[in-house]
């Protein structure tokens, strides 16, 4: 059996229990060692063999699962945050389809979680913003015409921005391309739930600054939207006492 599981966005508690029992259990891991915190590693028993994906191509880390499942062992496939996210899990899942080997997915806390337990923030804000738009800059990896970041931006959602730290002054031009201004407010978040995180408040316009006066050139999220600075919205009618829902009556 394999099982993917997501290992969370940085803190080693914040690791599912039942992604920390597969962990206790596997006979090997294989971990995405350029993001995953080692300490989850920590779990392990002390004869599971662990490799570090960050060194190995898709085929290889196949050649790992086929060999461990032909010894009936079982694996434990440790992706950072939640596998659903940039983790490149369907062409894993699609190799293992063709062989007839079962596999699972264990679900975890994703960075874009993680960077909102940074700021104590609420991507929802009644008035505000009701959608989150979870993205990325084209790079090296493209991204499909239809979903570059100035048409996201038209929609004046949260966005959440992976993998782009590299790329800041682009990203501002591009979201204000799209229709945010310049002031929007915005935040970074570097190694979200770390021991060393750190996250930092400015705008659109101030993104790329406030990375180099700080020092972040990876491994941080971005966050876009009025939801940064919640500052006016309307207070949540699942509380009004005016207003009724399933469970009571208004009182007012």
């Amino acid at each position: 059996m394999i099982h993917f599981v997501g290992a969370g966005c940085g803190a080693p508690d914040l690791i599912t229990l039942r992604g920390k029992k597969f962990l206790e259990e596997a006979d090997v891991i294989i971990y995405a060692g350029s993001l995953v915190n080692p300490q989850l590693l920590e779990y392990a028993r002390k004869d599971c063999k662990i490799y570090d994906s960050a060194r190995m191509t898709l085929e290889e880390v196949l050649a790992v699962m086929f060999e461990a499942e032909a010894q009936h062992k079982t694996t434990v496939r440790l992706h950072t945050g939640d596998p659903c996210l940039y983790g490149a899990i369907r062409e894993q899942m699609d190799a293992l389809d063709e062989k007839g080997i079962a596999y699972d997915y264990c679900p975890g806390v994703s960075a874009f979680s993680g960077a909102a337990s940074a700021l104590n923030l609420e991507y929802t804000l009644p008035d505000v913003s009701q959608s989150v738009v979870i993205t990325r800059m084209a790079g090296r990896t493209p991204v499909p015409e239809k979903e570059e970041i100035a048409s996201f931006a038209a929609h004046q959602a949260t966005m959440v921005v992976f993998l782009s730290t590299g790329m800041l002054e682009k990203l501002s031009e591009r979201l204000i391309a799209g229709g945010y201004t310049a002031d929007t407010p915005a935040a970074i978040v570097y190694k979200a739930t770390w021991e060393d995180e750190q996250s930092f408040v400015c705008t659109v316009g101030t993104l790329a600054e406030t990375a180099k006066k700080n020092h972040i050139t990876k491994t941080a999220l971005m966050i876009i939207g009025d939801v940064v600075a919640h500052s006016h919205y309307r207070r949540s009618d699942l509380y009004n006492p005016a207003f009724t829902t399933e469970f009571r009556e208004a009182t007012e």
